[in-house]
């Protein structure tokens, strides 16, 4: 297997990029995350890789970090999701994104991403409710883990147009065992001193 490549960047088309190495131009399909912080063409370049082969091609796929790869790993893990998808998915939100909407369980999140229906994202979010976490424990644990209380504030929160990190901060400032309608009160005073 091809697990890293180092060499220079030689094209960008997106999704694909042309990467060169020792003199072997390697046809790698990123996704957009990836693909916006590469350097301009001509620079040096290392991806973490995953090889997919397939009865009519083998293709490349490249991440800058081995979270995305990772995360893709585990979407390819669940059934009818095939790399195409994987890819979207990691286009659309970053791995934390990802991981905080699998703890939340948001569907809506995933449905905004083209090609996700409402029962493929959650299928999705049921298949990866425990798996993204063992894969990723860093990036899974910087998600927020909520109870059920919490999830009804993150989630008033968000309906209210506060964004996700707003919304993280304001639950941080909350005790563990505050009610839902206490906690909306109380971080909405927070989000307004903000």
């Amino acid at each position: 297997m091809i697990g890293r490549l180092s060499g220079t960047l030689l094209e960008k088309n997106p999704p694909q990029i042309l990467l060169d190495v020792g003199g072997v131009g390697y046809e790698i399909e990123v996704p957009m995350s990836t693909f916006y912080n590469l350097p301009g063409t001509g620079e040096r370049v290392s991806l973490r890789t995953h090889l997919a082969i397939r009865e009519d091609a083998h293709v490349l796929y490249g991440f800058a970090s081995e979270d995305e790869r990772m995360a893709f790993r585990q979407l390819l893990k669940i059934s009818g999701i095939g790399a195409r998808t994987a890819l979207a998915v990691l286009s659309g939100l970053s791995v934390s994104e990802l991981a905080s909407a699998v703890a939340l369980q948001e569907s809506g999140r995933l449905t905004k991403i083209p090609g996700i229906g409402k029962k493929t994202a959650e299928r999705l979010l049921l298949e990866l409710r425990d798996k993204l976490a063992k894969a990723l424990p860093g990036v899974a644990s910087g998600a927020i883990v909520v109870n059920d209380a919490q999830s009804d504030i993150v989630h008033a929160l968000l309906a209210l147009g506060y964004n996700e990190k707003e919304a993280a901060a304001a639950l941080k400032g909350l005790p563990a065992d505050v009610s839902v309608s206490d906690g909306i009160r109380a971080a909405l005073k927070l989000l307004s001193k903000a």
